[in-house]
């Protein structure tokens, strides 16, 4: 396997784990995790280790908008191979319930 072939899977492995992280943060009005709830916009996992979100709350109003980044910032640093992560919060596009995997419906009983 090429060296570029073997970083490719390695990255891919990184960013297994880092969605595994993002599954252990739940949004604490939806007991469901804010990446079934379709939080998670953006995901970009480099091969270096550095990983940037972009996410958004279920409202602006959420009693944790200001702690939520910094979860979500700890439980992806806590990650081995993650060197460090940056996190965004965005309203656009707003989050609709149409975002919700397949899994997250399931939970919430809407299928």
């Amino acid at each position: 396997m090429s060296e570029a072939a073997t970083a490719k899977v390695g990255g891919e492995r990184l960013r297994e784990a880092v969605v595994e992280a993002l599954q252990c943060v739940y949004d604490p009005e939806i007991p469901i995790n804010i990446y079934a709830l379709g939080l998670i916009y953006e995901l970009d996992v480099n091969d270096e280790g550095f990983v940037d979100v972009v996410m958004t709350l279920t409202s602006p109003s959420c009693p944790v908008a200001g702690q939520m980044p910094g979860m979500v910032k700890s439980a992806v640093e806590q990650v081995a191979g993650v060197r460090a992560a940056e996190v965004e919060l965005t309203w656009d596009p707003p989050w609709s319930s149409d975002r919700v995997s397949e899994a997250g419906k399931l939970q919430l009983g809407l299928i």
